[in-house]
């Protein structure tokens, strides 16, 4: 097979699979666990599931390559992010928005589907854990170099980072059933308060 017909069918390649892919995460966050099989996930995408077993053979082949791709989007956004924040208080205020805004979003709603699924499903558990672990390495470093970018704080900046994400890990849960953003943003508030006294 020559360059020039081999390029133009990789492009496809990644196009379908990037289609699957996000394809999957709205099925996730939208309608469940249950509803998100490869044949499903394929209809959605306008992809054949002939098409789509070529990628992802079973459904853990699937869930798996979204949590790693999820898992890669949200790091280099975070870390793009980090660079153009402001400094001072206002840059907590960020930090903090921007930590609740990963567990209020879509691809957070999506992936909460999958852990209620691997919490009974040992082979599943088996394949998330060490991606979950990876996301929450990784959050918790980009928060503590956000909230102290100098370095000056410590252990106290590690705790404050880790209590920043578990505040906003318990705001997106409480965001899954119904609309909590006004009372989000007052809780958000008074943690943002909190931290520019602790960072002082």
């Amino acid at each position: 097979m020559t360059a020039s017909v081999r390029g133009p069918q990789q492009e496809r390649s990644r196009q379908t699979r990037e289609r699957l892919l996000t394809s999957t995460v709205d099925m996730l966050a939208a309608k469940g666990w249950s509803a998100t099989t490869v044949s499903a996930v394929a209809e959605a995408a306008g992809v054949s599931r002939g098409a789509a077993q070529h990628h992802f053979p079973a459904r853990e082949d699937l869930i798996t390559a979204v949590l790693e791709e999820m898992f890669q989007r949200m790091t280099a956004e975070a870390a793009e992010a980090l660079d153009a924040l402001p400094s001072g208080a206002e840059r907590i205020e960020v930090v903090v928005d921007r930590a609740v805004a990963i567990y209020t979003g879509k691809q957070f709603k999506a992936a909460l589907q999958v852990w209620a699924a691997a919490a009974s499903d040992e082979a599943l558990r088996e394949a998330v854990l060490p991606l979950e672990a990876k996301l929450a390495r990784a959050a918790h470093k980009l928060t503590v170099r956000g909230l102290d970018p100098e370095g000056t704080h410590g252990t106290e900046a590690h705790r404050l980072a880790q209590l920043t994400l578990d505040l906003a890990r318990g705001l997106g849960l409480a965001d899954t059933l119904s609309d909590d953003s006004a009372r989000r943003a007052q809780v958000t508030a008074a943690w943002v308060e909190q931290l520019t006294r602790a960072l002082a």
